[in-house]
């Protein structure tokens, strides 16, 4: 049973292994461990991180009832609240030490989007107000802050100055809009709506979505466009695979949540478009690659995109009854399962893997963007799901 074993491997792996973590002397959790299971309790802490583990906590909390996950979310949090939030001129940082002094005062939109996201889980797990009203200031940043004339502008200085914004690019890419950034607005308003019915964040999500089917999408190709300049013009041509999977169903989860019938079915036709493409295009040998650029199609395997997979491709079933998307689940669970679960004691999942299957010794198990986000949240997915397969 599937199931089974995802609850297994997020009970007796994953919660567990993130809790080693906590810095019980400096707050937060410790931000390096390397290949070869090195901890620098001394590396800096990227906030992404904490509030990608604050997330975790929060929803395992939420899922599983278990109190040892309600701590660890607790301990997250007064770090977030202590010593990553801007209190003087808004917004989160982007990197601070390991006693939490700041050391990366850039204000991006993606960072502060994944604070909402996280404080709003930690609220709708504990009912804190203190987070809710965190998350809802932050909110206020974004909507005052960050807009131009066609959207969500990026990266800013600690005073909200645009800076070059090349921190969600491993392409060599510097953007001025991203398909990631809007894609975890959504997520992140989507939590914060579910914690506050909030009209005019409904509003405000509405105009993400229309982005992503009017804008980002395109229906040509059935798949996403990634970079952008200003205008929402897009710039490059590279293909995300993960990114693919991963938007189809939380803009699901945000037209569920929503609860707009007209807005359901819309996203709904267009994700199994982009589902459809991603399984006939990405999917080899049972896993995903990674991405396309230009002509050239990287095929290592992610931590991240495999754990997306899983759980865009059982939505793609409960949306169309379509038994392939099942079997295309499963694959890559099974892939998963033998080659990115790390079985060495004392580590969690490799970060990516060589078409082969070899680890790549060179990137990390724990770090600024290595996190139980993905993987934790697909086996609470397919737990709350309750599909087996």
């Amino acid at each position: 049973m599937i199931i089974e074993q995802v609850k297994k491997e997020l009970t007796q792996h994953i919660i567990p292994f993130w809790g080693k973590l906590e810095d019980k002397e400096n707050g937060g959790f410790y931000g390096f461990l390397d290949y070869n299971l090195g901890l620098d309790q001394k590396a800096d802490k990227g906030v992404i991180l904490h509030s990608r583990i604050l997330w975790f906590y929060s929803s395992c909390y939420s899922v599983l009832k278990d109190n040892q996950c309600l701590e660890l979310a607790t301990h997250a949090y007064e770090f977030i609240k202590n010593y990553c939030v801007d209190y003087e001129l808004g917004g989160v940082y982007w990197l601070v030490d390991y006693k939490g002094k700041p050391v990366d005062e850039m204000k991006h939109t993606y960072n502060i989007a994944f604070a909402i996201y996280a404080l709003s889980a930690y609220y709708n797990a504990t009912g804190k107000k203190e987070a809710l009203g965190l998350a809802e200031k932050l909110f206020s940043d974004i909507e005052e802050k960050t807009l131009d004339q066609y959207g969500y502008m990026e990266a800013f200085s600690r005073d909200w100055k645009l800076v070059s914004n090349d921190a969600l690019s491993e392409n060599g890419l510097s953007a001025d809009k991203t398909m990631n950034t809007i894609l975890h607005l959504i997520e992140a308003y989507t939590e914060l709506y579910k914690a506050n019915k909030s009209e005019k964040v409904a509003e405000r999500l509405k105009f993400q979505l229309s982005q992503m089917s009017d804008k980002v999408y395109n229906s040509k190709t059935n798949a996403l466009r990634v970079f952008f300049n200003t205008k929402l013009e897009e710039i490059g041509d590279i293909h995300s695979y993960g990114h693919d999977i991963e938007a189809t169903w939380l803009m699901d989860l945000a037209c569920q949540t929503l609860g707009d019938k007209g807005l359901i079915e819309k996203f709904r036709n267009m994700n199994l478009y982009i589902s459809k493409n991603i399984q006939n295009i990405a999917v080899e040998n049972g896993a995903m690659n990674n991405e396309r650029e230009n002509d050239k199609i990287d095929k290592k395997r992610v931590w991240w995109v495999q754990a997306e997979a899983v759980v865009g491709f059982i939505n793609a079933y409960e949306n169309s009854k379509d038994e392939s998307f099942l079997k295309t689940a499963k694959s890559i669970w099974e892939y998963t399962k033998e080659n990115m679960i790390d079985k060495r004691d004392g580590s969690e999942w490799y970060s990516e893997v060589s078409f082969e299957g070899v680890p790549h010794e060179w990137k990390e198990i724990v770090g600024p963007w290595k996190c139980p986000y993905h993987n934790g949240r697909m086996c609470l997915e397919v737990i709350i799901r309750g599909i087996d397969f």
